[in-house]
């Protein structure tokens, strides 16, 4: 029987000492990963200095976590039901609480541990980068033969190790209106300011992700908590991180929080659609333009950031830092190599590069069942594809072999299509409810295929419409199955799996030393000698959303969509004459494959729409 202990004087002992880091150890992050994938990753990778972020999507899988995470540690566990009251924000809360002690005390007995093969504080300083000062100053210390020599300087290491952050994430979308008696509650009670409280009201030093766009009321909400504002020392004990997907949002959300007395500490670039999860495309933007234009602009954008910033501070009569707040900039989505990333980080002057799909093949890392673990290993460009299974209306990155696929199509081929909807965080459309309900639901479904049967129109039309609508799965609790199966939490369970494009470039189960290792240079992972620079894949994609949008169109007779198609058309014409530029830093090797491949897509532009933008032109290889 586990031997349960207070849980609140233990964080005494652990969470107030000063583990977590300020500036991380290493140069990379790993990103949300669904809801379930990553949710306890900080237990295994942030006591090495690793920061990572969690979803807080699906608080009833959070409050499973907890009790799993509890009884597995000895801590005490008292359930937050639907009962309680404010129980979404109290459940985040308490996860996060639990999940910094434990950390905290990982990093203690890591600490504690000796300086020896195997052992914990050796491995933290094996798997920082090889240009840290901190790895340098390890390996004088293994340097040293003489004894006493070495005992010392090992002592002073020890007081050297901090946790990486433990990071949430918040898709600004999912802000569903809570109901009671058929009446909505306040709007603070909504599913993203709920998260939000929870996230602001833990004991923590972190950050917090907003995706998805920008949401007024969720940011407006975030001024009401003095933990996003600096302390007497200037320091920040909830950051904010916004994710974008280029310049103008950037400086559109971080002028709206700037002017509220908010700072951003870093914006967080990811490619449009080489991404996993819900992809928000740009109109043809490419990602090597949209660095280059944070790269030109970045000291005029936070001096412009920081005058609102302070200008609000002194005006709410909050402290004000000494020191001018930092702004990182950092970039995710479809890195493969290191070379890839170090081209990041010395080129574009990245502060830091996210690696998440990859790390869907490291079990110590990820929570992935081990059937899908498998089905990843063998994934090919065909089981990987850029579907709308989502509820939002976004592009979503699927794994078209997972068991939720398979149960959606098993429900229609029983003429029961829909899910039972089991929680509901999706829940958006009220066409034929009061109450919202969600369009991957079975009431939605039902209600939609009969108003669809009585339609007068073309079989042809109304069958497009038919699987329009039952294409839509149930992701905001398919998502948690992997973690859910892995756990033992359940059995009967059918995951879907939100894995990026670049999962086909790994087919191997690796530890994290080895991604850690990939990641740095020491050894590779790729499994595909084909592939191709990550500027050229994310292009690829983007031509085949081109086509597709085309198509779609062209289906449902839109007149106005030749105007945005020629801006679709001229933007990518831009990122391809930009990266002709950019292809003078590579090597003459991959230059000519860099150049080659930029020419083939052009061609494959041209022959879309040749109405479109004029001809694009071809280059030279030099």
């Amino acid at each position: 029987m586990a031997y349960f202990i207070d849980f609140r004087s233990l964080y005494r002992i652990y969470g107030n000492m000063k583990v977590f880091n300020e500036k991380s150890s290493h140069s990379f992050h790993i990103p949300v990963l669904g809801t379930g994938f990553s949710l306890d990753t900080p237990l295994h990778v942030a006591r090495y200095g690793i920061s990572s972020v969690i979803s807080l999507a699906d608080d009833v899988l959070i409050e499973d976590l907890r009790k799993y995470h509890c009884n597995k540690n000895g801590l005490s566990y008292k359930e937050i039901s639907d009962r309680d009251e404010d129980p979404r924000a109290k459940r985040v809360t308490a996860y996060l609480n639990m999940l910094e002690y434990l950390v905290a005390k990982q990093l203690q007995e890591l600490k504690a541990s000796e300086f020896c093969e195997g052992s914990e504080i050796t491995r933290y300083f094996d798997l920082l980068p090889d240009n840290s000062p901190l790895k340098k100053e390890y390996q004088q210390m293994m340097s040293v033969e003489d004894p006493i020599e070495k005992t010392e300087r090992q002592e002073i290491l020890r007081q050297k190790p901090v946790a990486g952050s433990i990071d949430v994430n918040i898709m600004t979308k999912l802000n569903r209106a809570i109901y009671k008696d058929g009446e909505a509650l306040p709007i603070e009670f909504n599913d993203a300011l709920s998260a939000l409280r929870g996230f602001a009201l833990s004991d923590g030093y972190s950050s917090i992700v907003f995706s998805a766009g920008m949401n007024r009321h969720l940011y407006s909400y975030a001024a009401d908590f003095d933990s996003f504002y600096p302390d007497s020392s200037g320091r920040l004990k909830k950051k904010i991180i916004l994710k974008v997907s280029d310049y103008r949002s950037a400086m559109i959300q971080g002028r709206f929080l700037a002017k509220k007395g908010l700072w951003v500490s870093e914006y967080r670039i990811e490619s449009g659609l080489n991404c996993g999860g819900h992809a928000f495309a740009t109109e043809g933007v490419l990602m090597g333009t949209i660095l280059e234009e944070f790269k030109n602009n970045k000291e005029e954008f936070v001096a412009m950031l920081r005058k609102a910033y302070i200008s609000a501070l002194e005006k709410n009569k909050k402290t004000v830092p000494s020191t001018p707040p930092e702004v990182q900039i950092t970039m995710q989505g479809g890195i493969g190599t290191a070379e890839e990333n170090e081209f990041l980080h010395q080129y574009y002057k990245v502060d830091g590069t996210g690696w998440g799909t990859p790390f869907l093949l490291v079990p110590e890392v990820t929570n992935v069942d081990e059937t899908h673990l498998k089905k990843l290993q063998v994934a090919t460009t065909n089981d990987v594809h850029l579907s709308d299974r989502s509820p939002l209306g976004v592009p979503f990155w699927s794994l078209r072999t997972s068991e939720s696929e398979a149960m959606r199509k098993k429900r229609i081929e029983k003429k029961k299509p829909g899910s039972p909807c089991p929680k509901g965080f999706l829940v958006s459309n009220s066409e034929f409810t009061k109450v919202p309900i969600c369009t991957a639901s079975r009431i939605f479904q039902k209600k939609k295929l009969r108003q669809l049967h009585e339609l007068e129109t073309s079989d042809e039309q109304r069958m497009a419409k038919v699987t329009q609508v039952v294409h839509k799965a149930c992701i905001c609790n398919d998502l948690g199955g992997g973690a859910q199966l892995k756990l033992g939490l359940r059995k009967d369970v059918t995951p879907s799996v939100c894995c990026g494009p670049n999962i086909v470039n790994f087919s191997k189960v690796a530890t994290l030393d080895e991604m850690v290792g990939h990641i740095y240079g020491r050894l590779s992972l790729l499994t595909n000698p084909e592939r191709s620079h990550m500027f050229i894949n994310e292009l690829a994609i983007y031509v085949d959303y081109f086509k597709e949008e085309i198509q779609k169109a062209s289906e449902q007779f839109i007149d106005h969509s030749v105007k945005c198609f020629d801006e679709f058309k001229k933007n990518l014409h831009d990122g391809i004459e930009y990266y002709r530029t950019l292809a003078e830093q590579f090597s003459s090797e991959q230059q000519e494959k860099f150049v080659s491949e930029l020419d083939k897509l052009c061609e494959e532009i041209n022959n879309i729409f040749p109405g479109v933008s004029g001809k694009l032109s071809l280059g030279t290889t030099s």
